[in-house]
């Protein structure tokens, strides 16, 4: 061990030697994934039946068009904080702009 390490306690020493590896693209698509298919199961316990994760998603990332792919962490916010009125909103808006 180096001077640093012998400093530090040993909970600290553990924590530096065991950083995870970053997530390849397919792993974070695929958290992502899960993580709107559990909203979609949230929605569906509280009454809205036929919300499926792929809609969840398109509602998520609507607003991502204008200024791109925000981060990670961004991204799984918006999915966890996503409300039920705010979904609805979304989808009452794309099936109206769908009509036109």
């Amino acid at each position: 061990m180096d001077d640093q390490e012998e400093n530090l306690p040993v909970a600290a020493q553990s924590e530096q030697k065991e950083q995870p590896s970053p997530l390849s693209e397919e792993e974070m698509s695929e958290a992502v994934e899960r993580l709107c298919v559990s909203k979609a199961e949230e929605f569906r316990l509280i009454g809205y039946e036929h919300v499926t994760g792929q809609e969840v998603w398109e509602c998520v990332s609507d607003k991502y068009r204008k200024h791109g792919t925000p981060p990670t962490h961004r991204i799984v916010n918006d999915i966890l904080s996503l409300k039920a009125t705010q979904f609805m909103n979304w989808m009452t808006m794309s099936i109206y702009r769908n009509n036109n």
